[in-house]
């Protein structure tokens, strides 16, 4: 923390050819270390490699790139209208960096969701320490050596550990943090930050909805959410967690749903090269009970050695039971049958605001009724997850899963403080503002001027 306030009180991390060189040696790191990164994620998750460039280093270039293209007219400061009261004098606003930033990374996506914020972080001109989680511990001991190889510790530092390690972090006077998971934690994580008085973004999730409306495409729309919801083995913040769908559909999009399943993944889901694990017997316990609680539609074998969940649609399932109340984060999707759009929005409206929210319709009426009733982070639709990859969209929670967001310019903004200056001339001195203000027309002039 010492060598890092130092460093940044240098100013160096304040010059943008400083940030530009930084982004560009970190996305060098990233193409150097390609194969790298596969085999950590291989290790902690199975994930393909598809989906590791997917969801994880193909984000993260993008993300660099974005950032290195834009940073200038990012950082530019903004000259603003002042108005007449203010006459005669000028303003500026800028953005300035933070100074030492916290990054505390989930398991789910190891790499991107640590060096995503970290790109925000480089950007807007702050030094940073990293946290990965201790459950991919592959992908943590990885990043440790690809930053700690690369670029001083003194402007990034990686502290690798557990939970001990991570509350010792958590007791420092960070400027800022940015903590990425369960609600649970990032309760913990703002009680910590309040301390310090830091500000902070928490990235966290929740139940995330899928509604599909009568007028849509069961076809595409069995696609794209079996696609959504098995992508990294349903382990996904954004991933589609309950499906709502019209009684009068259910029995067709299933179908479909079962067809596509066997498309992506064959008749045996754990022998294709395409579908991920559980991260540890603990989550795999924990998925495993709800597997109890509906009656099984397609997949539900399990694999305790080999951390195999089968792709699995769950219907007959309780609104009250412990799969339809918790953050399911894995390959279990709940199906509940609805009779009205309304019943089915006012179910949706009983949760927390989710961090994502899908609706597949063609009726631009049922569109627009939808979104307008619901709050959530952000979403599609007619698709799943894929609003997560762009560096042009901001990404964030609302209420329960979380505040804050990043992703292109707005991670530039979250890490940097909006810092406005005034400066008047001292040519003209307009005595209205000062006492006494006995003399009415001083009243009279300000109601003018600020009315």
């Amino acid at each position: 923390m010492q060598a890092q306030n130092q460093f940044f009180q240098s100013g160096i991390t304040r010059d943008l050819g400083f940030r530009l060189q930084q982004l560009r040696k970190l996305r060098e790191v990233l193409q150097e270390h390609e194969q790298d990164i596969y085999r950590a994620l291989h290790e902690d998750l199975r994930k393909p490699v598809f989906e590791a460039y997917a969801g994880e280093l193909g984000i993260l270039l993008e993300e660099t790139k974005h950032a290195i293209k834009h940073l200038k007219t990012w950082a530019r400061p903004r000259r603003p209208s002042l108005g007449l009261v203010h006459w005669p004098a000028g303003a500026q606003v800028t953005q300035e960096p933070y100074g030492v930033a916290l990054i505390l990374s989930p398991w789910n996506y190891p790499i991107q969701l640590l060096l995503g914020p970290l790109v925000g972080a480089m950007a807007a001109g702050n030094c940073a320490v990293l946290k990965p989680s201790e459950l991919a511990p592959h992908s943590a001991a990885l990043i440790h050596r690809m930053i700690n190889e690369n670029f001083p510790k003194e402007y990034i530092d990686v502290a690798e550990g557990g939970v001990p390690e991570t509350q010792k972090l958590l007791e420092q006077p960070f400027d800022y943090i940015f903590f990425t998971g369960s609600p649970r934690v990032g309760k913990i994580v703002m009680e910590a930050a309040a301390k310090n008085l830091t500000p902070l973004t928490l990235e966290l999730g929740g139940k995330s909805p899928c509604l599909v409306d009568a007028s849509a495409d069961l076809g595409a729309a069995a696609r794209r959410i079996v696609w959504g919801k098995f992508f990294n083995a349903g382990q996904t913040c954004v991933a589609p967690d309950y499906l709502l769908v019209p009684k009068a559909s259910a029995g067709v999009l299933i179908e479909k749903m079962r067809a596509v399943l066997r498309d992506f993944f064959g008749d045996d889901p754990q022998k294709s090269p395409d579908y991920a694990r559980i991260v540890n017997a603990a989550h795999f316990q924990r998925l495993s009970e709800y597997l109890k609680q509906g009656k099984v539609l397609a997949g539900g074998r399990t694999d305790a050695q080999d951390r195999y969940i089968a792709p699995t649609l769950l219907g007959g399932v309780k609104t009250d039971s412990p799969v339809m109340q918790e953050e399911i984060f894995g390959p279990i999707l709940p199906i509940v049958e609805y009779q009205s759009l309304d019943a089915a929005l006012d179910l949706i409206l009983k949760y927390p605001k989710p961090l994502a929210f899908y609706l597949f319709a063609e009726d631009p009426k049922a569109e627009a009724h939808v979104l307008s009733r619901v709050s959530f982070g952000g979403g599609c639709v007619n698709d799943t997850i894929a609003h997560l990859g762009s560096p042009e969209l901001p990404f964030g929670g609302v209420g329960g899963s979380g505040f804050g967001t990043y992703h292109g310019r707005r991670g530039f903004e979250t890490f940097s403080h909006p810092r406005a200056v005034l400066k008047r001339s001292t040519k003209i001195d307009i005595p209205v503002r000062y006492p006494p203000y006995s003399a009415p027309y001083k009243l009279k002039v300000v109601k003018k001027l600020m009315g």
